[in-house]
């Protein structure tokens, strides 16, 4: 389904290394606390519990839903535990405030994390006020994109028109189920995103960019301009 010819009037937007910059590593931390919750949880030791760290990430979709699954882990006390991690890497970012603070319509966050982890990269950013909602993995029944079902649920809990939509994400197969629904796509491209995505089909992308607040500022005067 194509997206509506008219201007998106709701924006999704995906957190990690999305609405900050890949550099910042906060991802590798959260890598590290997984896969330490893991040996701890297991009894393994760290290089053991990685392997299963990344089995469960392609059997399962993440490795909380396979602890969940296979070990009946409290998926509450995993993402507290994963997300107990310094967050001073991120900084202020003027220009993603005035980006958003100039772009048309209601914007929506849309992760798989939690809501605490969103807020707090957020607030550091400097841009917590713009966003009306915070669409996480546990309002997705903890299910991660792209299960379809989350997208539906989004859409339906938030009254989103996809075809009104434009969705933003690092990792290129999130992407895939916002095209299909209508929505207009923008890839945030890292150098781990495009490893990801070397062997996969982007038609399902409709703008890619290195930098979110410059994206959104080129989006804005151009249609601005337009007027």
């Amino acid at each position: 389904m194509a997206p509506s010819d008219r201007d998106p009037d709701v924006w999704l937007f995906d957190v990690d290394n999305t609405l900050y910059p890949a550099g910042c590593n906060l991802f590798s931390q959260i890598d590290v606390r997984i896969n330490r919750y893991i040996a701890e949880r297991l009894g393994l030791p760290l290089d053991e519990a990685r392997v299963i760290q990344k089995q469960y990430w392609r059997e399962h979709g993440t490795s909380m839903r396979g602890m969940m699954t296979l070990h009946g882990v409290d998926p509450r006390h995993f993402l507290d535990y994963v997300h107990d991690i310094d967050y001073s890497p991120i900084k202020p970012n003027p220009g993603l405030n005035e980006s958003l603070a100039a772009l048309p319509g209601r914007k929506i966050v849309f992760t798989a994390g939690d809501v605490p982890h969103a807020t707090n990269v957020m607030e550091r950013l400097g841009v917590a006020h713009h966003f009306e909602a915070i669409f996480d993995i546990v309002a997705g029944d903890y299910w991660p994109k792209p299960h379809q079902a989350i997208y539906d649920k989004l859409v339906a809990k938030h009254g989103i028109d996809p075809r009104r939509a434009a969705f933003a994400d690092d990792i290129s197969a999130n992407l895939k189920p916002a095209h299909d629904m209508g929505m207009r796509t923008v890839w945030i491209r890292t150098e781990e995103s495009v490893k990801r995505a070397a062997d996969g089909n982007l038609d399902h992308v409709h703008h890619q960019t290195d930098d979110l607040a410059t994206w959104l500022s080129d989006w804005v005067a151009q249609r601005s301009t337009a007027k």
